[in-house]
């Protein structure tokens, strides 16, 4: 049985190493989930979801905490934006934001973060200030 690119996985956390942590995936194939992509606390033993991010040469697999694809992550982050300025009213961050500030308070990376606000301020959803955004209020 082989997984696919995108396929929704089960996730046994194994052991940390420099670049992340070891993963057994579904129970029988061996995994990298990389420590540049873990936005959430992580420890050995967990089980949980994950994504086939991809299938590398020597045949152990590459896996996100987060669906893959453009559309899918763009319109999750968007959610998760929305869902925050509905119940604060406002974020206080921008685009100029430090990273960290954007992980700590959203769980998403810079790129993420500012790939999903670009399509929220074009879809005219949100305003973007210097240090803060506001949801659009529905007239």
């Amino acid at each position: 049985m082989e997984l696919d690119v995108g396929e929704k996985v089960g996730l046994l956390i194994e052991r940390k190493r420099n670049i992340g942590f070891s993963v057994l995936i579904n129970g029988s194939f061996k995994g990298l989930l990389y420590e540049n992509e873990i936005f959430e606390p992580i420890e050995t033993g967990m089980q949980i979801e994950g994504y086939i991010k991809k299938i590398r040469e020597d045949g152990k697999y590459d896996v996100s905490l987060k669906p893959q694809g453009f559309l899918n992550v763009i319109e999750s982050n968007c959610s998760l934006i929305l869902d925050k300025l509905k119940i604060t009213g406002e974020l206080k961050l921008s685009d100029k934001s430090n990273p960290d500030e954007i992980i700590q308070q959203l769980q998403l990376s810079k790129k993420a973060f500012k790939r999903a606000i670009g399509v929220l301020y074009k879809e005219k959803k949100i305003i973007i200030e210097k240090s803060r955004i506001l949801l659009l209020k529905k007239h």
